[in-house]
């Protein structure tokens, strides 16, 4: 396995409001998670780095031999969890009210590989030198589109297209989307809206493709979602499962 992930503002944001994480226990099991926080008065960086922090101590602390639906019960305890402390942290710091965040996860052990999400980061996985989409976006658009009131072209230039749904910090209770995933995929790519909405899957793909080195990929897509305007923070998580990817 090979695994790298990286964080950038962007061209328009005076800072960034994303967390991400890669972490390996000693179990060789993978978690990893992009989360796109929101809110004023750098609030949404606070809830995003509680979301990030929290999974990933939580991950090496009480992750171990798992089964699959033990993960699935400890994934939803984990955002119950992160939900609590974005709320207590707004409490405690009336400031921040308002603060939230997304998050993307996908663990992955030598057993199944599990995705999770509330909100508009994005989970990809690739399969046969082709990117798939594996979550789904809780957006106001996306329901528009699943609903057949709007076309997906008609979505992508939408005004209200970056309103959610459902976000950490914003709903009480909240629960994750999880998606049990394919073992026979070649990588996995968790990323915030920042690069979805800069780049087409295609160019993403292409980008993935590529012969460059795996930090390579992912400075090459941040650099490009840059060029194309980089209107938000772009946050990438990136893991290659095949023969490349071996060390």
């Amino acid at each position: 396995m090979k695994s790298f992930y990286l964080t950038d503002a962007g061209k328009v944001r005076t800072h960034n409001e994303d967390s991400v994480i890669i972490v390996k226990n000693f179990n060789q099991d993978y978690l990893m998670a992009v989360a796109d926080g929101m809110g004023g008065h750098s609030a949404g960086e606070v809830a995003s780095s509680i979301a990030i922090s929290y999974l990933g101590k939580h991950f090496n602390e009480t992750f171990l031999n798992m089964s699959k639906s033990d993960a699935v019960t400890w994934l939803r305890d984990s955002v119950s969890e992160i939900n609590s402390l974005i709320f207590m942290h707004e409490k405690e710091h009336p400031e921040s009210k308002g603060m939230g965040t997304t998050l993307v996860v996908a663990i992955q052990t030598k057993d199944y590989i599990l995705f999770g999400n509330i909100g508009d980061s994005s989970g990809f996985v690739m399969k046969d030198d082709k990117l798939h989409k594996v979550t789904y976006d809780h957006t106001l658009v996306n329901l528009l589109v699943s609903a057949g009131e709007l076309t997906k072209e008609e979505a992508k230039e939408h005004p209200k297209k970056n309103v959610l749904m459902k976000a950490l910090g914003a709903n009480d209770p909240i629960d994750i989307d999880i998606f049990d995933c394919d073992m026979s995929i070649s990588a996995i790519l968790l990323c915030s809206d920042g690069l979805t909405n800069m780049l087409e899957e295609e160019q993403i793909e292409k980008v993935l493709l590529s012969d460059l080195d795996i930090e390579e990929k992912v400075i090459r897509l941040i650099r490009k979602s840059n060029n194309r305007g980089g209107t938000d923070n772009i946050s990438i998580a990136y893991l290659i499962r095949d023969e490349e990817g071996e060390e």
